[in-house]
């Protein structure tokens, strides 16, 4: 009753962005797939849904809208709050740092730490970017990851792997949209099974990491993303155990191994006492994204 409402009584966007403050406010969304709170969620629905770009809201706040416009952004702001559908599924973009990937429901929302670290070019664990010529996204989803790489490390071809089918195709959108099909191969692949003897200079994964308890804990908002790309058995170290257990064969001398974790630093160190992980610094501090080296690994194996 209250859109319908709203459908003749407001008018321009500062409108619609009270509008739909007070309606995420009262509905008690969750955020996380690219903003914290009601007010960003709110302007970013609104200008994306009225194809203007989503960091200029000033410009626009007193426009006023033609019917369809409205109808439009209030059918958006309705689906937000009723279905408690993620916004980037929504709008169908998803952004890391200054790069836009396509997503829908087939993929996890991107929001990898590595990203920040991609952009760095992994300094100082990587000294010569040039030289890196061969590279995994293990785990690619939409290939959000594996296509950064690939513009950070302009020397290398790139794997991408991922077990979904549907993933894939959302990996191959967003491939050529930046024009990468070169560079970078699609591989359906649980895990390392299907890459045969292929060592790479570089693998990064963000991989299924939320433990059985966090699962059945999560937001409704995070119940609209794949599971499978979501869970990874009762300690959601299940992938994480295969990564580190088959990485170093995978691995070129003096190659190295970049994974997002989650909040599962302390589970991990209990889980693997003799690996020495280097636990690098993010926005969100030090505690989310880990890197070892094949030596590294290696030295694990000798002793197990």
């Amino acid at each position: 009753m209250i859109y319908h409402e709203a459908r003749t009584r407001l008018t321009t966007v500062r409108d619609l962005l009270r509008f739909a403050v007070s309606r995420f406010e009262e509905a008690n969304l969750f955020y996380g797939h690219g903003t914290t709170n009601a007010y960003d969620e709110a302007a970013y629905l609104i200008l994306r849904t009225l194809h203007l770009p989503p960091d200029r809201l000033e410009p626009f706040l007193d426009a006023t809208l033609i019917q369809d416009e409205m109808d439009n952004v209030l059918e958006t702001l309705e689906r937000r709050v009723k279905e408690r559908i993620p916004s980037a599924y929504l709008t169908h973009e998803a952004w890391l740092g200054d790069f836009r990937f396509y997503v829908d429901e087939r993929v996890i929302v991107p929001r990898s730490f590595i990203a920040e670290l991609l952009e760095e070019q992994l300094t100082p664990w990587i000294e010569a970017p040039e030289a890196i010529e061969s590279a995994l996204d293990l785990c690619t989803g939409s290939g959000c990851l594996a296509i950064l790489m690939g513009i950070h490390f302009t020397n290398a071809f790139i794997d991408a792997v991922d077990i979904s089918p549907d993933a894939l195709e959302v990996a191959q959108r967003n491939v050529a949209d930046y024009g990468m099909e070169e560079q970078i191969r699609l591989v359906r692949s649980n895990m390392f099974t299907e890459l045969g003897d292929s060592r790479y200079d570089l693998i990064v994964s963000n991989p299924p990491y939320v433990n059985a308890p966090s699962m059945d804990a999560l937001p409704y908002e995070y119940r609209h993303e794949p599971v499978q790309a979501l869970a990874s058995g009762e300690d959601g170290l299940d992938h994480i155990r295969v990564i580190l257990g088959q990485a170093a064969n995978h691995l070129n001398e003096n190659g190295i191994l970049v994974v997002e974790a989650g909040h599962n630093l302390e589970t991990i160190s209990q889980a693997f006492p003799h690996l020495d992980f280097t636990w690098l610094e993010t926005s969100a501090g030090n505690e989310h994204v880990f890197l070892l080296t094949r030596e590294q690994l290696q030295r694990q194996e000798s002793r197990a």
